[in-house]
């Protein structure tokens, strides 16, 4: 199993993952990234100064993603943690932990000082992993994702390095 950044070819299959994901827990809805026309083409999307997007492989298979993101609107030093999706068969095996921390990793070498991510209450597993990985829940948005139906907001305080 391998972490790696996105190539273009991995474009189908990840956005397949999402939206399987998201079909699963009943969010497949507007206003999430189910409808947002940049899950189709997530090479593009990363291409983006300070953005990232890593993949979870194993053999040919893509079995799940995270990214950063520089999203519009955010405070100085903070970026958003995005894009979290595990195939079902490969949840609950500490995965999703692992690739949080390679993006958490990569933020605070790229200077960022905080996380934000925005998520939605039917998403349970997701958001108790993010409160163990030191996630506090906020009282409204900050920033300009576009994901009006995202309900739940959280920010995470990061420790600054220079390694990127």
């Amino acid at each position: 199993m391998i972490i790696r950044p996105i190539q273009q070819e991995d474009n189908l299959q990840i956005a397949q993952v999402i939206k399987d994901a998201l079909r699963e827990f009943g969010v497949d809805k507007p206003g999430t990234v189910y409808t947002d026309p940049t899950t189709n083409d997530l090479f593009t999307l990363f291409k983006e100064k300070r953005a990232v997007y890593f993949i979870l492989q194993e053999g040919n298979d893509i079995l799940g993603g995270c990214g950063i993101y520089p999203t519009k609107g955010l405070p100085q030093g903070c970026a958003e943690l995005v894009k979290l999706y595990l195939l079902k068969k490969v949840r609950g095996k500490g995965l999703g932990k692992q690739l949080m921390q390679t993006c958490i990793d990569y933020a605070e070498g790229l200077g960022f000082n905080q996380l934000y991510l925005e998520s939605l209450p039917e998403l349970k597993s997701a958001i108790s992993l993010y409160e163990k990985m030191g996630f506090k829940r906020m009282d409204k948005p900050l920033g300009d994702s576009g994901h009006f139906a995202c309900d739940l907001w959280m920010i995470k305080k990061l420790k600054t390095t220079t390694n990127h």
